[in-house]
């Protein structure tokens, strides 16, 4: 059985790993059967009250949060050795480009969070493939700009131009579709970086498992 690492970034879209997003890539890849081997780095976060999308004050652990999703089966990300993984995937939401890196913030001046950064290079080193949802594919970027990889996060002018100035390339895609870099296995879809809604990213977001599942 296929083993996929699932990097989750806390749990809510304003502040950690889009639900939807990464609930729909669990379920794809148990579907196809494969197993989902989910991890979350453990450091802490600012919270962000999800009703009024305003700052609560709060703090919490990216790690125990990300638990919620994964209903308690999760490694710490200093933990995951690469070698017991066969693919990566990294579900979007604001957690992807603030807590896994500070895109979000600093956009091309970002800095990867250590543990992510060695597994994404780990990953990229072995060939193994990596998928990236909505708003990650921005950290992938940065993490592997060396490289000049290209990804997609949909249509947003903003962000492409955030995203090619880390010397990475930005291709446009609809929330249907994935967009593919053979030479660096790596798989990114808009999902809620389009929308609008949940059965239109469960389509680009199933395709994306598809192909990170028959890569790997």
């Amino acid at each position: 059985m296929k083993k996929i690492g699932v990097m989750l970034s806390g749990c809510g879209v304003y502040d950690g790993a889009e639900i939807h997003e990464a609930t729909l890539t669990l379920l794809s890849i148990d579907q196809q059967g494969a197993q989902a081997i989910c991890m979350a780095p453990d450091m802490i976060f600012d919270v962000v009250d999800h009703i009024t999308q305003q700052p609560s004050g709060e703090k919490r652990n990216v790690l125990t949060e990300s638990a919620r999703i994964s209903r308690g089966n999760i490694q710490n990300a200093k933990d995951v050795n690469t070698q017991d993984i066969d693919a990566l995937i990294i579900p979007g939401g604001f957690g992807a480009a603030k807590n896994l890196s500070d895109f979000a913030i600093k956009g091309p001046d970002a800095t990867v969070h250590p543990e992510v950064q060695r597994i994404l290079d780990e990953m990229l080193y072995s060939k193994k493939p990596i998928g990236a949802i909505c708003i990650a594919p921005a950290t992938v970027a940065k993490a592997l700009s060396s490289y000049h990889v290209n990804v997609t996060i949909g249509t947003d002018p903003g962000t492409a131009r955030a995203i090619e100035r880390t010397g990475s390339k930005h291709t446009q895609c609809s929330v249907d579709e994935i967009c593919i870099d053979d030479a660096r296995n790596i798989i990114t879809t808009p999902a809620y970086m389009l929308g609008p809604g949940i059965k239109d990213v469960a389509i680009g977001i199933n395709k994306l498992v598809t192909e990170v599942i028959q890569r790997a």
